[in-house]
């Protein structure tokens, strides 16, 4: 085996996935995006209603001689990617029921950890001509740490801002390549017959990257993951066995623009400066005896000058008092409480994210060369405070 070599970058490698990777350096990449054969045993030729045939999957790459021979080299390639990522690394792989299951579960005797599986829900599946199944229309990913306790990225505010600020569910619809995204040979027809569409990873890769983290995809076929990581900011390496495929990537990805600058920026409250509740009391923007409620106003808690707060029942901090009223075993009172402002309920996380602007506004200044900046006026207290009764 060559020594491993130092890491490329937005790159095409051409070979097999399994020699390309021998080479390069381990613990070096964020995330394997892997869209790996289907082995989909396919005998015979499929034709439509009306006797046209359909374009599948029929290239030497997506033929084995059986099950045994499959595992084998799912097994070797999942060893190389797990050898290359980072200890807080991830990986994505995709696949149908003819292969996903297999996956699953050798992914889990080499240690993976399963995070979740995600059904892509197609919005235009191909029917099924010969009406002896279901439509075939989803596609099943599932999404990895390298083991249990390890660290990994998910920009959870990002899906959520995706996804009209609801959570992101694990059952995506959208809809299979096509139109002008969809790249054709010479001769018009598919360039290749598993071309996954842009949005899916676009998504992949907001959820579980940041910028300038380096995706690796084994199965690179006409570049999608390294079109979208290059619009995103992201590094890429591609690697791909057919040498047409790897041309048609590397002009694909040459015509993307990359975005730059702020726009890539994702905010993310878990690496947000952590700003305790009492500073807030400190500050004045929540007073001692002021009075907290929940959304329904059900649950009622008093502040005390040291940040804690007290009910009629208890006493503690903002979120094991509100776990405690509702008897559950946890709780973010940041997202709990709220108090009056001006007859209105407000959300006391507002009152923490104004502190954490000022803060960064703050920083940015300090870092800014040059003559210092004017300082904005702090906030009035008196601008915060409920309105006089009566």
């Amino acid at each position: 085996m060559e020594e491993p070599s130092a890491l490329p970058c937005d790159v095409v490698l051409e070979g097999d996935c399994r020699e390309q990777l021998a080479r390069l350096p381990p613990g070096s990449i964020d995330l394997v995006f892997a869209d790996p054969p289907y082995n989909l045993q396919l005998s015979g030729e499929l034709h439509r209603p009306d006797n046209s045939r359909v374009d599948g999957v029929e290239a030497a790459w997506d033929k084995f001689d059986g099950f045994a021979e499959y595992d084998a080299f799912t097994r070797d390639w999942l060893l190389a990617c797990r050898r290359v990522l980072k200890p807080s690394g991830a990986l994505w792989v995709i696949g149908t029921y003819h292969n996903i299951f297999r996956i699953g579960a050798l992914l889990q005797d080499l240690g993976f950890w399963v995070l979740n599986d995600v059904v892509w829900r197609k919005a235009n599946p191909m029917p099924n001509f010969r009406g002896r199944r279901f439509t075939n229309a989803h596609e099943t990913l599932l999404w990895c740490a390298r083991g249990r306790d390890a660290r990994y990225t998910f920009n959870y505010e990002a899906m959520k801002a995706l996804n009209d600020e609801l959570q992101m569910r694990s059952d995506w619809l959208i809809p299979i390549c096509g139109g002008p995204e969809r790249l054709k040979d010479g001769e018009g027809r598919k360039a290749h017959p598993t071309q996954k569409p842009e949005a899916l990873l676009h998504r992949v890769l907001l959820a579980s990257t940041r910028p300038g983290d380096t995706v690796l995809d084994p199965f690179f076929g006409t570049g999608t993951t390294g079109a979208v990581a290059k619009r995103l900011g992201r590094r890429f390496i591609g690697i791909e066995c057919d040498p047409d495929y790897a041309a048609l990537a590397r002009r694909r990805i040459a015509a993307v623009t990359a975005a730059a600058g702020d726009v890539l920026a994702l905010d993310s409250r878990r690496e947000a400066p952590r700003i305790p509740f009492g500073h807030l009391v400190e500050r004045g923007l929540l007073r001692p005896g002021e009075v907290l409620f929940d959304a329904t106003r059900r649950w009622t808690a008093r502040i005390r000058p040291d940040g804690t707060i007290i009910s009629e029942t208890c006493r503690g901090s903002i979120h094991a008092v509100a776990a405690r009223l509702q008897g559950a075993p946890a709780c973010n009172g940041w997202a709990f409480w709220h108090v009056e402002r001006r007859g209105q309920p407000v959300l006391i996380d507002l009152f923490r994210q104004q502190v954490r602007a000022e803060r960064g506004a703050e920083a940015e200044k300090d870092a800014r060369p040059g003559p210092s900046l004017p300082s904005y006026p702090r906030p009035d207290p008196a601008a915060h405070a409920p309105p006089p009764r009566g």
